[in-house]
């Protein structure tokens, strides 16, 4: 896949989000705080980055909470994965979460999430009165896992 070009203004002070690796498909976001911060159990915040981009038409920053963070810590994402528009040129900001039982304190500059850059397609709406029949048809959640 062709690289794109991802504009990016930084007023964290922090590094600009990379890659880890070759082949990461997501870079990390880091926390810009004045000072630490401390989430209680089942708190939510919203963490801001002193990031603001400009992406390409066509397509859309996904972003996503770090494996780490959640499986170590108990802090995640609310509204995973986190979609930021093309059209859209205000600060990127998380909205985290603690799902442990103990206080968390995120430090200023610590990596809270990541970003995934994807292209996406947009859909034409064509009302119908009837839908294609199929094998599954209206079965839902859970449906292919009985036997």
């Amino acid at each position: 896949m062709a690289d794109i070009i991802v504009k990016i203004i930084n007023k964290s002070g922090n590094e600009l989000p990379a890659y880890a690796t070759a082949d990461a498909a997501g870079m990390d976001l880091r926390a810009h705080l004045e000072t630490a911060v401390t989430l209680q159990s089942l708190e939510r915040m919203l963490i801001p980055t002193g990031l603001f981009m400009e992406l390409p038409a066509g397509y859309e920053a996904q972003i996503r909470p770090r494996s780490g963070l959640a499986i170590k810590q108990g802090l995640t994402l609310l509204n995973t994965p986190g979609t930021i528009d093309a059209d859209y040129r205000g600060e990127i900001k998380i909205i985290m979460i603690n799902l442990s039982n103990e206080p968390q304190t995120i430090q200023p500059g610590d990596r809270i999430a990541q970003m995934v850059i994807a292209p996406f397609v947009q859909a034409v709406i064509e009302p119908v009165t009837v839908l294609t029949e199929t094998v599954r048809g209206t079965g839902g959640f859970g449906h292919t896992g009985k036997s």
